[in-house]
């Protein structure tokens, strides 16, 4: 098999190095256009073949193989190698300032080197495909919210294009940025690097310029770093504050009463600085919560231009005599003494303070409480502060009345931002990873989503790939929305590590196992613990499984080498099933329906297949070449797969028990070097193993991740490696790259180990423990190792997930990726199908838009048939169409505005299909039961919401209709208001209501 497939990978690299690569532009949505590679020889009938973005080839030879699958087989269901990443979940805000979008309904939260959006007013978050080296720190967004800046950890600067997602320029600073602003006007931005401030020519039209890094100016002037600026509102002048306890003064362009000012009063770092509106008045405040209040001597209008004075030419003369004067450097001196006058007179800019308030005497309960950020609103003259112990202060100015406190957290308040309208303000607390959107005025959450404080452990999907859940080493459960990315119930009963979850089929109810020694059952409607098993004698367990039926709960041990198991109705203890003789670290039941198979393995070297239910303790021993370290059934239910220590994944036939391939991916897996590694990632290499399997939906492929940053895709028939996944690029994380960097290593070890203990932002450094590597009291700085925890692929088949060190990923199949024909001839083309549309062959049209699989065009075809002539063209349709079309329609219905035509094509095609269904459908039946799920829980949310207005409609309506009726039959007409009483009081009362709502 290597062979054969060497021998194909070396006909496929001859063949793109004997092609021409034509790249088009980029059109105007960002969108990279496909590549077409045309052959050279001309003995191959100037064949071509197209690829995707990803390199994957497209022919029809190839495209009809999903995951390597061989050809002749359906592979309709079935996610492609060419997945990509598409959200983030479990990671909800990691560090870094926090920012609204200009029309106030998005948030955008830097989550480790990723940034999330959440957009408030349609309940949804996307994560941006962007991935930077290191966690982003600061982020800045142009006015008109078409550019957005991120800088990371070291000092590189990223350029992001906000219409397309995709990083567009890179700019290195090498060195940390503290605070990155653009202008008023968006013609410039400026950061903060040290002591200084770099001015910048922002991209766009205002500078007519491809670089969009042009460095301005440079102000200098501040002793230590500096921390915080603010604009003007003309963009004019820039107020900078440092940790030398002063805020000064610079003005981009030169004025004749305006030179570089610096204002002190404060005995402590400055947090924040803020202009005024239309003025040049100042507020500042500095990190032990004073706040000085500052007012300009001038407007901001008063602002003279400087002009250079104008000097009087020299005359010149030929008179040799020593006793003349030379009276022309006198001239120029008194006309620079008259202009010099003239400034004076007009005014020099200089501050007054007007006032002096310490904000962090309300909030002295506790010692050494630090103000660690503040945001000024500029037109409702609204000042937020947040503090190192979790609590926030609402202040309005000039006159610093008090309006209002909370306190969210214990834990420090790192980022505060505020809307458009300031209402909404955006909490995040970076201990916690916690996100908070509050408004003030009303005092209730418009947003709070919490990630797991420490790694997520396990994750699962449910039976229609609409929830996830997952476990973290913080005991708490959560419950994720996949179409919305939010969490949405969190369940906090567990005390210690979460070791695996499950969610029922029936979507009823959820398991978890935790190492406290319980595993808890919770109720999915009411969102209740409604039951808690435990054992004889306290274990704790390290995996759970769930039958297929949902009556049956298995739990294996970690320090008792056990198995338990539990019925979910009566809630008692039916079996304990011994024979391991080392930790059971993985279980698992049978998929099959009505099957209580089971599969376990452990340290011992041996996985066990049992029927506890039907035969006890009996069950059969299979030797593993090392510790069994996961196992998973294949979704028939016919085929067992084993990670072992050594780095297989072993195959075996559960019925015969006879091992029928096997997976040599240690290779594969790769394996960075950690800072405190002594010897070489080849060598900790042979230390790896895969610690998670999960068979794709039709179980051709299955993914496995372990103790690396790696997630490989392997076809099972032919044990061949398909595609590897880099989860992160992050190195913020440890054991990211395979060397570690020459620099770094000096006479006394890596560089990187070395702790600076300085001050942290809120408090001096917290007592720590000696020996505690993680977690509080820690005895050293804790770079946390990059892995994969667990892997889940979706019951639709369209997307996996990865719990890591990262959060939560989702993978998704983007069906745009790639040109993937079907049953393609030379006679399709676009023109083609749009002329087969005009002539109404609805039938004809939709069948050559399959074959040409372009989601453009069977969407246009599928619009344009009347809701009348659906039925005639779904019975027209071969068999081996329907599924396609049917599997276009159920992933449609997740955004489409069309409901009830679309519903209109579900009814007929599982009337004309349904019969036929078979098992590799059912991942678009469950795609489909999910959008159905979705749009109407939208609907019936809304349709509650305006209930008395619909009643009030309908009967409005009869109204009307009995009127005309009347007037019709030359009946005189019975009042109004005499049918308006007829009316329940419940209808008459909510007219009112109606009537505000149409204005």
């Amino acid at each position: 098999m290597v062979n054969k497939s060497q021998s194909q990978l070396a006909g496929q690299v001859t063949v793109c190095m004997d092609a021409v690569i034509i790249m088009s532009m980029v059109d105007g949505n960002d969108k990279p256009i496909k590549t077409q590679h045309f052959s050279k020889n001309e003995d191959q009938n100037h064949s071509y073949k197209e690829t995707g973005l990803l390199g994957c080839p497209t022919d029809t030879s190839i495209t009809n193989n999903t995951y390597g699958k061989p050809s002749g087989q359906s592979a309709e269901s079935y996610s492609q190698p060419c997945t990509q990443f598409s959200n983030l979940f479990g990671t909800v805000y990691r560090k870094g300032n926090l920012l609204f979008t200009p029309d106030g309904n998005s948030v955008i939260s830097p989550v480790g080197n990723r940034i999330t959006i959440y957009d408030l007013k349609n309940n949804k978050s996307s994560t941006l495909s962007v991935e930077s080296r290191f966690n982003y720190t600061t982020l800045a967004l142009s006015p008109n919210g078409c550019t957005l800046i991120a800088v990371n950890e070291e000092g590189e600067a990223h350029l992001i294009s906000m219409v397309s997602r995709r990083i567009i320029h890179k700019y290195c600073f090498k060195r940390p940025v503290s605070c990155v602003q653009f202008s008023p006007d968006g013609k410039h931005f400026a950061a903060c690097k040290d002591n200084n401030v770099f001015v910048f020519n922002a991209p766009g039209p205002h500078t007519g310029e491809f670089n969009p890094f042009i460095m301005e100016r440079v102000f200098h002037g501040s002793f230590d770093e500096t921390t915080c600026m603010d604009w003007s509102s003309d963009s004019r002048i820039l107020a900078v504050g440092s940790k030398d306890m002063t805020v000064r003064l610079y003005s981009l362009e030169k004025f004749a009463n305006f030179k570089t000012y610096s204002l002190g009063s404060h005995t402590d770092s400055v947090v924040a600085c803020f202009f005024e509106k239309g003025s040049l008045d100042l507020t500042t405040v500095s990190r032990n919560g004073q706040l000085c209040v500052w007012e300009c001597s001038i407007d901001i209008e008063s602002l003279q231009p400087w002009e250079p004075p104008v000097k009087k030419t020299r005359e010149e003369t030929h008179s040799d005599s020593e006793d003349d004067i030379d009276t022309s450097r006198a001239e120029e001196n008194r006309a620079v003494e008259e202009v010099t006058a003239e400034s004076d007179n007009s005014g020099k800019l200089f501050y007054k303070r007007l006032a002096r308030h310490y904000l962090g005497d309300l909030v002295r309960e506790q010692r050494d409480v630090k103000l660690t950020c503040a945001v000024y609103h500029k037109d409702t003259h609204i000042l937020i502060t947040g503090y190192s112990n979790g609590s926030f202060l609402v202040h309005e100015l000039p006159e610093v009345n008090h309006i209002h406190s909370l306190s969210i957290s214990d834990q420090r308040i790192s980022s505060i931002a505020l809307n458009s309208t300031g209402d909404w303000v955006a909490l995040g607390c970076v201990g916690l990873g916690q996100l908070l959107v509050w408004e003030w005025q009303s005092e209730t959450y418009v947003m709070k989503q919490q990630g797991h404080f420490n790694n997520i452990t396990c994750s699962a999907y449910s039976a229609d790939g609409q929830y996830i859940v997952t476990g973290g080493e913080d005991g708490k459960v959560k419950l994720w929305n996949t179409s919305t990315g939010f969490c949405f119930v969190t369940f906090h009963e567990h005390t210690s590590s979460i070791s695996g979850v499950q969610f029922s089929h029936n979507r009823k109810f959820i398991i978890s196992a935790s190492l406290d020694g319980t595993v808890r059952a919770y109720d999915m409607t009411r969102y209740r613990n409604f039951r808690t098993f435990t054992s004889p004698r306290p274990v704790q367990f390290a995996c759970v499984a769930l039958d297929s039926s949902g009556e049956f709960i298995a739990a294996g041990g970690h320090d008792v080498f056990e198995i338990y198991l539990w019925s979910i109705k009566i809630g008692r203890l039916l079996e304990i099933l011994s024979g391991h003789e080392g930790p059971v670290v993985s279980v698992t039941f049978s998929p099959s329906p009505a099957s209580t198979a089971l599969a376990s393995v452990s340290w011992d070297k041996t996985l066990k297949l049992w029927n506890a239910v039907e035969s006890g303790s009996s069950h059969e021993t299979i030797q593993l070449t090392a510790d069994g370290l996961c196992v998973t059934y294949k979704p028939d239910g016919e085929e067992v797969a084993v990670a072992t220590l050594d780095g297989q994944i072993t195959f075996f036939h559960c019925k015969t028990s006879q091992q029928i391939g096997s997976i040599e991916g240690r290779n594969d897996l790769g394996s960075g070097r950690s800072d405190t590694d002594l010897i070489t990632a080849k060598k900790s290499l042979q230390g790896k193993a895969f610690t998670s399997l999960c068979y794709t939906a039709d179980g051709s492929c299955i993914l496995a991740g372990g103790q690396s940053k790696n997630v490989c895709i392997y076809n099972v028939s032919e044990a061949l490696l398909l595609k590897k996944f880099e989860i992160t690029q992050n190195r913020s994380f440890d054991a990211v790259d395979d060397f570690i960097n020459r620099r770094k290593m000096t006479e006394f070890g890596n560089m990187a180990l070395v702790e600076e203990r300085e001050e942290r932002e809120g408090g001096n450094v917290a007592i720590r423990l000696p020996g505690v590597r993680s977690g509080d009291m820690a005895a050293r700085v804790f770079k946390p190792e990059v892995r994969v925890y667990c892997l889940q692929f979706s019951p639709t088949g369209q997307a996996w997930a990865a719990a890591t060190t990262e959060g939560l990923l989702i993978y998704s199949l983007d069906a745009g990726m790639v040109f993937d024909p079907f049953l393609l001839d030379e006679s399709i083309t676009p023109d083609s199908i749009r002329r087969t549309l005009q002539d109404g062959d609805w039938p004809k049209a939709l069948m050559m838009a399959i074959k040409l699989n372009e989601r453009g065009l069977i969407q246009q075809v599928v619009e344009s048939v009347r809701p009348s002539d659906v039925e005639m063209t779904v019975r027209s349709l071969p068999e081996v169409y329907m599924e396609r079309t049917l599997k276009f329609v159920a992933s449609s219905l997740e955004s489409t505005q069309h409901v009830e035509f679309y519903l209109i094509w579900v009814q007929h095609l599982l009337t004309a299909y349904g019969p036929r269904v078979q098992a590799q459908a059912m991942p678009i039946l469950l795609t489909l039961h999910k959008n159905l799920t979705k749009k109407y829980e939208e609907l019936a949310k809304l349709c509650d919401f305006n209930k008395y207005t619909l009643q009030y409609i309908a009967k409005l309506g009869e109204i009307r209709s009995a009127v005309k009726v009347e007037e019709d039959m030359d009946i005189d007409p019975a009042p109004v208001s005499h049918l308006v009483k007829e009316c329940d009081v419940g209808d008459t009362c909510h007219v009112s209501q109606f009537q505000s709502s149409r204005g």
